[in-house]
Parts: structure tokens; C-alpha cells; sequence
């Protein structure tokens, strides 16, 4: 397979997110905005922004990449013949996006066949966008365009860990948490994709998330580790399938993390 032209992917990627803002802000913080629930006995809600933003992703790739695979969350699989999927997830988070909170995002990813080789994050309402692959990092938003890096090495007794949910995942994984956030400085919760974005700015050193699919996971493996950052499952190994996810800033702090969490993989 031939390495992929980066400054076409890096437009295609832009033209994507500038289409799913257009999608989705149109619903954000209105008034009896309609859901539906697609977990039973449970609460996963999905809005005609996820919706919509995926149907102007797609129509971008569309005119674009028409050869290009696509997974995404909420219209599955197309089939492709370039060796490369893009991964789409609408609107990550979108319990945060019912609430109204500004913590979710649309999420961008171009894998070949070893997983995420570009990832984009992008918080429409707030106009930050992270992107990162083909040996760039960067992000733009309201303060301007810099380049992403994440934090140095500094003791597990330092750094702050975030989640989505509380509950984490099972028992079993939640106990893994809380076992890592013994020994942390700070834990925030809820941020959904925000905070591996916060991970490849160099704001946080640590998320720990459990139950995530591949759409949930593509795009920030790929900013993360172009920003100098690791994502791994909790038995240190590749995490782009989803499932137990560890993220850390550093390979120092990564291995702290690790050796507790692989006792509750």
C-alpha cells in the first residue's frame, strides 16, 4: 500500500470537521432536543446532530476519498479498496452534548492496517481542534495554532487522572481505577474525548477508561501519541479496538499506571 499524501489527508480531515460543525451546532443547547435511547435498561443517547454529523463526514469522504473505508458509530461500515479506514465518531460524548456541557467532540481517524496513523479531535461550540500524525501535532483554537506535546515525566503523586464515568467499566475495572487514583494527585471525572485532547496539550498526565469501542478510541491514540504521549489497554498492548483504555502522558507515568492496572485487566 502506498504511504497516503499527509497534506491530503490533513485537508480531507479539516473538510470532515468544518462539515460536522455545520451539522451539529445547530442542535447544541436548544430546547427539547429530541433523543433516542440505544442502550436498553441503560442511557446511550443518540441525537440527529450525531446523526447528521456523520452523514456530512461521509459525503465529504464521499467526493474525497471515495476509496477509503468507513466505520462509523452511527451508519456502520463502508467497504474499501485503498487499504485505509477512516473511523468516525459524530458526536463522542453526547451525554455531555444533551447536558450541554462543552466536553464533546467529534473524532476523525485514518487507520491502515496497524491502526490510527491520523487522529483529529475537534469541540465544535468552542472552536479547539486537535490533530495529530504523519510527524505533526498540533491544535488551533480560540488563543491560536500551536504545536501539541504532552507532559514530561513527573511521580504518579503529581499528576491528575480523569475518567468519563465514575463507574468506570465492571466492578473489577472500577476497583483498577481507584486503585490508580489512590495514589494520583487529582481526579476529575466526565470529560468524555476532552480529556485525551487535554492529555496531548500537556494540561493532564493520565486517563483510564474501560467499555470504549474503536470509534471512541482512534482518533485520540493518534493525537496522543504524535503529541509524545502512549495509549495502551491495560495489558500494554495496542488499545485501537477499544476496551480497556490507558493513556498516559509520558512512558514514565504509563508504566506507573500500568503496574497497577494489569493486576484488573
Amino acid at each position: 500500500m502506498l504511504r497516503p499524501d499527509a497534506n491530503e489527508i490533513l485537508r480531507t480531515a479539516h473538510a470532515m470537521a468544518e462539515a460536522a460543525r455545520s451539522a451539529v451546532l445547530p442542535f447544541f443547547r436548544v430546547e427539547n432536543l429530541a433523543t433516542a435511547n440505544k442502550l436498553e435498561g441503560g442511557y446511550d443517547p443518540v441525537t440527529e446532530a450525531d446523526k447528521g454529523a456523520e452523514r456530512a463526514m461521509r459525503a465529504v469522504l464521499a467526493e474525497m476519498r471515495p476509496n477509503d473505508a468507513i466505520i462509523g458509530e452511527e451508519y456502520g461500515t463502508r467497504e474499501g479498496h485503498s487499504g485505509l479506514t477512516w473511523v468516525l465518531d459524530p458526536v463522542d460524548g453526547t451525554r455531555g452534548f444533551v447536558a450541554g456541557t462543552p466536553t464533546w467532540g467529534v473524532l476523525i481517524a485514518l487507520c491502515d492496517d496497524s491502526g490510527p496513523i491520523f487522529g483529529m479531535i475537534d469541540q465544535p461550540y468552542i472552536g479547539e481542534r486537535f490533530w495529530g500524525g504523519f510527524g505533526q501535532a498540533q491544535m488551533t483554537g480560540p488563543q491560536g495554532e500551536r504545536v501539541l506535546k504532552t507532559r514530561a515525566s513527573r511521580p504518579l503523586e503529581e499528576a491528575v487522572l480523569f475518567t468519563t464515568f465514575p463507574e468506570v467499566g465492571s466492578a473489577r475495572e472500577r476497583a483498577g481505577f481507584e486503585a490508580v487514583a489512590k495514589h494520583v494527585q487529582l481526579t476529575r471525572y466526565g470529560m468524555d474525548c476532552y480529556a485525551y485532547a487535554l492529555i496531548a496539550a500537556g494540561q493532564i498526565d493520565l486517563v483510564v477508561e474501560a467499555g470504549l469501542s474503536n470509534y471512541d478510541v482512534c482518533a485520540p491514540i493518534a493525537v496522543i501519541k504524535a503529541a509524545g504521549g502512549i495509549v495502551t489497554d491495560w495489558h500494554g498492548r495496542p488499545a485501537h479496538a477499544g476496551g480497556q483504555i490507558l493513556a498516559a502522558a509520558n512512558a514514565a507515568q504509563h508504566s506507573a499506571a500500568l503496574e497497577i492496572l494489569r493486576e484488573f485487566a
